[in-house]
């Protein structure tokens, strides 16, 4: 022990570099030992390993008395091993721990239980009959020998190995080793002898047999269940262990056996209910498992239940563990246990094995927290808390040691140099080593310091400068002393002029994408540099990471910086930071960004009729610059995007947010948005409003373009132009084909049930041709009729012509070229009209099936066919066509092209033209090389 504060005191590097505090690195398990009769020798080890330095010493103690292994006791030390020959059922067994001491302390080993497993022979040797009536239930003793450790039982009948079977009728218990036998019949009469067997020994010993003779006074009759294996009232239960619950009844008839929970709770897969034993089993047992269980018994003269409550329980277990730790003398130690337990444990505390005595004004134990006040060095040594309830206990350990050293500044010098601002504060720390704490003082040069309204030292020996001024420049010095001795440090103090901002706090007020300079102007000591930080709203500026919009653009002693094209997301508070080693100091100004309104919100529809909508919404922020208006878009399936809505019956200003919309189509999908507009623009639309549709209505809208007319024979065609499906009003759109002849009375009419119909035909042998007709067509959808159309005047399908043109001529203009000629039809009458006519040629060695077709349209009476083959006879006919088809043919004429002209009159035609032009050039040249080349030719 003595080393050890030696140690403390000198703090050498030998000793700290060997010492060492006991650990257990094996402790003392429990032991079950087996005697067996007639056994001699019979030694038990108990094991206990500790590291440590000094080396360690090893006691024990047995029920907390030390144990003495003096030379010739059955009690010896081998290590930290404890050595019990001829072991004594009656002496040793008991609780046993190991103590581990060196001269930092004493630490103890958790508990170990000795328990000696034996079992002895029955005393009797006989045992009366036992007289029952047919039909009656009987329990039959076992009475089990004196013992040590856990048993089992069996009963043999009559003679071995007939061993008695369990089932509904018969029950052997496992905790009494009785026999129960529900209802005894005739077969059961006989010896019966109870087999008890220790689970530990092995071992095995039978009682005295049991006569179980019947009665001849008659037999028994029903009654009702009787429960003679009782459960306990409260049975608990360790965490993670196996629980068996015994129950069985006597009874005429024999009772069956059953098992709830009271609170009805189901019970778990792994619960084992052998209804032929009357064992409910439970493994694994965990907290969800207490509560009340009850075996109910019946059979039919009635039913008997008994109650037991199965209770959890789990020995301590740590969950927070006292470290060891180092302390200066007058320190206070807090060390805090805690252990998880049901019940909840307590606590207490051991000091060198022994248990800590409480001192009010010096240690403390609340609740597993052990406090120590005013340190000392006899308060060194090893602690530990014992956290347990009645169902175990747990240990652990830790270290306390409490250092006394002189005062030493090698590791915690005075700065060198400490800067101060003129005006304002500074603290010179003073840090030095020591144990116990002592005594601090100052001095400025070689004067010492006196304490004043400007200069105070504080509680931890650290000095403080109020309203530094220039005169307070110089060296100071800390001096510690204790009783262990005296040191100083030594630092000095530079007083700088203070920083201040020349620009003045401001509020701009900017719109959206214009580019501003916030400044940050400030005068400072030469000798100190500047360091410039900008905050936006609170959070640091990073230049050249937040895109392009801010810049640096002061210089040594500015810090301005620009915001180029801001947005409204730069409205905010702009902070200049200035810091110096001495001081900082900043400036903040607040910046409005006016931009377009955001968008307005929730727009939604209240109310549709046929052709109206009734809108609403909030509004968005205006982004300073107050709401002026509102516009209105709407958009459908049949609408190129969104289109503005000028059909508005409120005048939409800042401050409306409804409006009804009007002039909307009946039965289409309408999706509205709102834009917001103030004196910087127009903002971004709203969210759009759900897809809503107007009712239906009757159809307003007639088809356009109607017309008709053409078609085959007896036939009248009436066209039109669609309705769009936007106009149709409403489901089951259709069109009403009205007419009539010129002149009548009354309508024919008739349905078109397809909206997408543009063209209606009547046919009738009645219908004269080429006549006028009056025709209408009106709409028509689920709501009823709409208006029709206003009234057109078309033709009925005309004839084909009935006469074939006459003076059809041919005459070939050239080789190629052939002028066609004949005489016209007149060019209508009431019945049809002539439209045109088709010329028909072929060649003489072609089919008429497959000539060629020429058209002309009007009166025409001539046409030139072009692009024939030269000496070739061709065939031609014509006819007249109107919109009925065309008519007969015409005779059929021929006509042969002229000859081509020969190749060859054409090359001396060329020849001829090239030599006239080569004679013209040889006589009228004058050079020389010309005239060779004309003689030559």
């Amino acid at each position: 022990f003595f080393l050890f504060i030696l140690c403390l005191i000198l703090q050498s590097f030998v000793c700290t570099g060997v010492l060492q505090r006991p650990v257990f690195t094996k402790q003392p398990g429990s032991v079950v030992f087996p005697v067996h009769a007639g056994e001699t020798q019979r030694e038990v080890v108990f094991s206990c390993e500790a590291q440590g330095h000094p080396p360690l010493f090893y006691r024990w103690k047995r029920n907390d008395s030390f144990i003495l292994p003096v030379q010739g006791s059955r009690y010896s030390l081998m290590g930290g091993n404890l050595h019990i020959s001829n072991l004594n059922k009656e002496e040793d067994v008991g609780i046993y721990q190991c103590l581990a001491s060196n001269s930092f302390g004493t630490i103890i080993s958790r508990e170990a239980s000795l328990h000696v497993a034996y079992l002895e022979n029955f005393k009797t040797q006989r045992r009366s009959p036992v007289r029952v009536r047919e039909g009656q239930g009987v329990v039959l003793l076992c009475g089990p020998p004196p013992h040590s450790g856990e048993l089992t039982f069996s009963w043999i009948f009559n003679a071995y190995p007939s061993f008695v079977i369990q089932d509904t009728r018969r029950f052997i218990s496992q905790k009494t080793g009785n026999l129960y036998i529900a209802k005894v019949e005739p077969s059961d009469v006989g010896n019966y002898t109870c087999v008890v067997t220790n689970t530990v020994t092995k071992s095995s010993v039978q009682g005295p047999p049991t006569p179980l003779v019947l009665r001849l006074d008659g037999v028994m009759g029903e009654y009702e269940p009787k429960i003679e294996v009782q459960l306990p009232e409260v049975v608990p239960v360790a965490k993670s262990s196996t629980v068996k619950l015994e129950c069985f009844a006597l009874g005429n008839p024999v009772p069956t056996i059953s098992w709830k929970r009271v609170d009805r709770a189901p019970f778990g897969r792994k619960v084992d209910v052998n209804k032929a034993s009357g064992v409910l089993e439970i493994p694994y047992f965990q907290q969800e498992d207490s509560g009340m269980y009850e075996c109910i018994a019946e059979n039919s003269r009635g039913r008997n239940s008994v109650k037991g409550k199965l209770s959890f329980y789990a020995p301590p277990q740590l969950t927070e563990k006292p470290q060891d730790v180092q302390k200066t003398i007058d320190d206070t130690l807090e060390w805090e246990c805690k252990a998880n337990a049901k019940p909840k444990p307590s606590y207490r505390w051991l000091k060198n094995g022994d248990p800590l005595d409480h001192m009010e004004d010096k240690i403390q134990v609340n609740n597993g927290v052990l406090t120590i006040s005013r340190l000392n060095l006899a308060d060194v040594g090893m602690y530990q808390c014992v956290a347990e309830n009645k169902h175990g206990r747990i240990f652990t350990n830790a270290e306390l040691r409490v250092i006394a050293i002189a005062p030493d500044f090698s590791q915690n010098p005075l700065k060198a140099q400490t800067l101060a601002r003129q005006g304002g504060d500074v603290l010179i720390e003073c840090k030095p080593r020591m144990s116990p704490r002592g005594v601090i003082s100052w001095r400025k040069g070689k004067e010492a310091l006196r304490e004043s309204h400007r200069m105070m030292v504080l509680d931890n020996g650290s000095l403080r400068l109020s309203n530094v001024t220039k005169m307070d420049a110089g060296i100071y010095t800390c001096v510690a002393r204790n009783q262990f001795g005296v040191a100083s440090s030594s630092g000095n103090l530079f007083v700088k002029e203070a920083t201040t901002i020349t620009s003045p706090a401001g509020h701009l007020d900017v719109t959206l994408g214009e580019s501003i300079v916030l400044p940050c102007q400030v005068s400072h000591d030469p000798t100190l540099d500047l360091k410039f930080t900008w905050f936006f709203n609170e959070q640091v500026i990073h230049f050249g990471s937040q895109g392009a919009f801010f810049e640096k653009v002061g210089g040594r002693s500015a810090g301005d910086i620009m915001i180029r094209n801001i947005q409204l997301s730069h409205a905010g508070k702009y902070t200049c930071a200035v810091q110096t080693k001495v001081d900082s100091v900043s400036i903040a100004t607040d910046v409005v960004v006016r931009g377009p309104p955001d968008p307005p919100l929730d727009c939604q529809v209240n109310e549709m009729t046929e052709t109206t909508a009734s809108l609403s919404w909030r509004p968005g922020l205006d982004n300073h610059s107050p709401i002026l208006s509102y516009t209105i878009q709407a958009r459908t399936p049949f609408s190129l995007g969104w289109q503005t809505v000028t059909n508005v019956r409120e005048i939409l200003k800042g401050k409306e947010l409804s409006a009804t919309v009007t002039d909307l189509s009946p039965w289409v999908d309408y999706e509205f948005r709102v834009l917001a507009t103030n004196s910087v623009g127009t903002g971004e639309p709203s969210k759009p409003s759900k897809k809503t549709r107007t009712k239906e209505m009757l159809p307003r809208v007639t088809p356009a373009r109607v017309s008709g007319g053409g078609g085959g024979r007896s036939e009248l065609v009436i066209t039109w132009e669609p309705v769009p499906e936007e106009m149709q009003s409403g489901p089951g759109f259709g069109y009403v084909v009205a007419f009539r002849p010129l002149g009548a009375q009354g309508w024919m009419q008739a349905a078109v049930t397809s909206p997408d119909a543009s063209r209606y035909v009547f046919k009738n042998e009645s219908i004269p041709p080429f006549s006028p007709y009056q025709v209408k067509v009106g709409v028509y959808n689920n709501k009823g009729e709409g208006p029709f159309s206003p009234v057109t005047t078309i033709y009925s399908a005309e004839e084909e012509p009935s006469r074939a043109p006459v003076k059809l001529r041919a005459r070939s203009v050239s080789a190629s070229e052939v002028e066609v000629t004949w005489k016209p039809l007149a060019w209508s009458n009431s019945r049809r009209r002539i439209l045109g006519y088709e010329l028909l040629y072929w060649r003489e060695k072609e089919k008429p099936d497959a000539a060629s077709v020429v058209r002309t349209e009007g009166n025409k009476t001539s046409v030139l066919i072009r692009d024939l083959e030269g000496s070739s006879t061709y065939y031609m006919s014509l006819r007249a066509y109107n919109s009925a088809g065309v008519g007969p043919q015409s005779y059929i004429v021929n006509v042969t092209t002229k000859k081509p002209p020969s190749k060859f009159v054409s090359s001396v035609i060329i020849m001829t033209g090239y030599m006239t032009t080569l004679f013209f050039i040889c006589n009228n040249s004058l050079n020389w090389f010309l005239k060779l080349v004309c003689f030559l030719a």
